[in-house]
């Protein structure tokens, strides 16, 4: 994957996930400061998170400006446009969806290209997805997505292996495509549908 489009890709998820993290905020009657924490802390967590581990530091997060200025002007937007932004729900989850495929993959093909295995590598995919939703929900006084039963963690997985696997075998840049639109498909198919994944036997949900 080139690396302009590994950027703009980058940069369009950290977008997607920050005005979530932004809303969470002035849901929470934060003020703009606190709204944009939650949405730097959404959008650039799960990718600080897995440069840290694959030790490319600093992270891109704060060795390039213009990570720290997309998810900033997010949350201004937010913050002052959120009566129209809220009313839009389910275009917000399927923004989400949306960030979750991006992030997946891009997060793959990092810890493939900085020599991780394949599993290695999905699972870092998989925590660039979720990582910054699950600080945000911490951060939030909230459970985190992925432990509320959602079918969430489980597509973003798929698609990071997927990516995974191209990125090790040197297939062709146009099929992350495939390995994105897997997991958005499963988490769009999942809200739609509302399939959880299984709990232990005997246990309540509730």
């Amino acid at each position: 994957m080139s690396d302009t489009l590994l950027l703009i890709l980058d940069l369009a998820g950290i977008a997607v996930f920050a005005a979530t993290g932004a809303l969470v905020g002035v849901r929470k009657e934060l003020d703009l400061f606190g709204v944009m924490v939650l949405a730097l802390i959404t959008g650039l967590g799960g990718g600080v998170l897995r440069d840290v581990l694959i030790g490319a530091v600093p992270p891109a997060a704060l060795d390039d400006w213009r990570y720290l200025v997309v998810p900033a002007a997010t949350a201004v937007l937010v913050f002052y446009f959120h009566p129209t932004i809220g009313r839009m729900e389910k275009q917000i989850m399927v923004l989400d969806a949306i960030g979750l495929s991006l992030f997946c993959v891009t997060g793959a093909v990092k810890a493939d290209d900085a020599g991780l295995n394949i599993l290695a590598a999905s699972v870092l995919g998989l925590l660039t997805g979720v990582g910054g939703g699950m600080m945000r929900d911490v951060a939030a006084g909230r459970v985190p997505v992925i432990f509320r039963g959602e079918l969430y963690a489980t597509p973003a997985f798929a698609g990071a292996l997927i990516a995974a696997v191209i990125a090790h075998e040197n297939y062709a840049s146009a099929w992350y495509g495939l390995a994105a639109v897997v997991c958005l498909v499963w988490r769009l198919a999942a809200l739609a549908r509302g399939w959880t994944a299984p709990i232990a036997p005997g246990a309540d949900r509730g």
